[in-house]
């Protein structure tokens, strides 16, 4: 179905085009096993079938493949104990751009959020170009991408656990709290999770005051490094 899905939108759009897919630990955690000995060996045989599917994506015209994978943080101990070896067979041989997300949850149903992630840090091992968070809703403390050097971040910065549409400025003071810890040359922004849970007009409202907060920041930067 995605690799469908791909090939019909690379055939309309000559633009970088991204597609996302469910990750083989997070499956993992949503299904009943009663074949396996553990869940180890059920998410090794997940991540054979999920590095198929990227390697199949790219094949059909992605620029982007990004897994989902917000159990790792609902169950950090777990991913800890295997996630990264299921990520690392996943992207087995894989060629080209590829992204993780990790989230809270759906902004719309899990509406208590931490102030930081669990299992956020030792995706510095992960062989992904790109890792995804939210840092809106929890006012993350940024810091922690400082242990996530080398890899382009995809900040969350609209808070879609509310109708009210962000500033520009709101937008422009959650992009700036990133840029001490990540350069600006890595960053991607981009909504927390769950936007298909907002009236179609507000989403589109908040994605019109995240490009303008972007455009807000890109100027100092700008100037900063021309000074360099």
């Amino acid at each position: 179905m995605e690799v469908r899905d791909l090939q019909f939108l690379r055939a309309n759009t000559n633009r970088k085009v991204k597609i996302t897919i469910p990750g083989a630990f997070t499956m993992t955690q949503q299904a009943q096993n009663e074949y396996y000995k553990s869940e180890e060996d059920l998410a090794m045989d997940y991540a054979a079938a999920v590095n198929e599917e990227i390697k199949d994506l790219f094949a059909a015209g992605a620029d982007i493949v990004q897994m989902d994978e917000p159990y790792m943080q609902a169950r950090a101990e777990k991913a800890r104990q295997y996630g990264m070896k299921v990520l690392k067979r996943a992207l087995d041989g894989v060629k080209g751009t590829t992204a993780v997300h990790i989230c809270f949850g759906y902004a719309a149903i899990i509406h208590e959020r931490p102030s930081g992630y669990s299992f956020l840090a030792e995706l510095a091992e992960a062989p992904v170009d790109q890792v995804s968070i939210e840092t809106a809703q929890s006012s993350l403390d940024c810091s922690v991408l400082e242990k996530l050097r080398g890899k382009t971040i995809i900040l969350g910065v609209l808070d879609l656990s509310t109708h009210q549409v962000e500033t520009p400025e709101i937008v422009a003071s959650r992009i700036r709290r990133a840029l001490p810890f990540v350069s600006v040359d890595r960053l991607v922004v981009a909504p927390d999770c769950g936007m298909k849970y907002l009236p179609r007009d507000i989403a589109f409202r908040k994605l019109q005051a995240m490009v303008e907060g972007a455009k807000l920041v890109r100027p100092d930067y700008r100037a900063k490094s021309t000074a360099g």
